[in-house]
């Protein structure tokens, strides 16, 4: 047998934003947000909605899903779920 190693990285949190204590967390795809200093945030819909509405200098990373757009653009503004 052999011991080959496995590159493992640590699975990025489903949402960076999510407080333990309150589970305030929507949606079921992931969203990537990049801010001009390239630095990216990684939420569910509903978080990336807030954060997108409230800092104009975000924009949606090719990371993400459309499915996960289109999510965060109705809870942006209240589309229907």
């Amino acid at each position: 047998m052999t011991n080959a190693h496995r590159s493992r990285k640590s699975p990025r949190p489903w949402c960076e934003l999510r407080d333990d204590e309150r589970q305030a967390c929507a949606g079921r795809e992931q969203v990537v947000l990049v801010g001009t200093d390239d630095n990216e945030r990684w939420t569910c819909p509903e978080h990336a909605a807030a954060l997108w509405l409230t800092e104009p200098t975000l924009r949606f990373s090719a990371k993400s899903r459309q499915q996960a757009i289109a999510e965060a653009m109705r809870h942006a503004f209240g589309g229907g779920r």
